[in-house]
């Protein structure tokens, strides 16, 4: 399927001062196309922070969620060049107050060590955490928030023998993002690649796609 209309980030700052970035990307779900989309950064020595791909709402869609920072017309140039991609929907890009999100956090804790020096359900309550698996030799606790909240049960945890320690990539959702899934799915029934769907998307543009 074609490439579609890229989004223009209507917050975006004036100056092209850095900030963290979410980059949505809509896309079938073909062999190789994730590895085109890393060369985009490589080749701009641009690196990504945190890399997510799952399926989408839609059917045959997946959702890559790609996290950078960089500016605005950095981000905006990528933007573009990823909808290029001949798998490629539709891309996105939205600052942190646009999204909602989250990563997952798993930490593994001796047993022994956290039932002599902490009291559990005073650690549990403190950070949200929850106890995935209690064994004699090992504990591990799972927290989900944003990177600060994560970080910070790795501070407090550092003096009780922290074994191993594994954030996932971020997942989120755009705050204003109906227009583009309602109008996809008017068209899930169409085989992607469709010279039809192609000729439909482009010629409308912006009548149809609106943030």
């Amino acid at each position: 399927m074609s490439t579609i209309d890229h989004l223009q980030n209507k917050n975006a700052p004036l100056v092209d001062g850095k900030e963290e970035y979410t980059i949505t990307v809509y896309a079938e779900n073909r062999i190789g196309l994730l590895n085109r989309i890393a060369i985009i950064f490589s080749k701009r020595k641009i690196n990504i922070e945190s890399l997510n791909t799952s399926p989408s709402e839609i059917d045959r869609i997946h959702r890559f969620n790609i996290v950078i920072h960089e500016g605005y017309e950095v981000v905006r140039k990528l933007a573009r060049q990823i909808e290029k991609q001949i798998e490629v929907l539709k891309v996105y890009f939205n600052t942190n107050d646009e999204i909602i999100w989250q990563e997952l956090a798993l930490y593994k804790v001796s047993t022994d060590e956290i039932a002599e020096k902490v009291t559990v359900e005073r650690l549990l309550r403190q950070y949200g955490a929850s106890a995935v698996v209690i064994r004699k030799d090992y504990t591990v606790f799972a927290v989900t928030g944003h990177k600060e909240e994560t970080d910070a049960l790795i501070k407090a945890l550092e003096p009780y023998e922290l074994i191993e320690f594994v954030r996932s990539a971020r997942v989120a959702i755009i705050k204003d993002s109906a227009g583009f899934h309602e109008k996809l799915k008017e068209f899930e029934a169409f085989e992607p690649g469709e010279e039809l769907i192609e000729n439909e998307f482009l010629e409308k543009g912006e009548k149809i796609f609106t943030m």
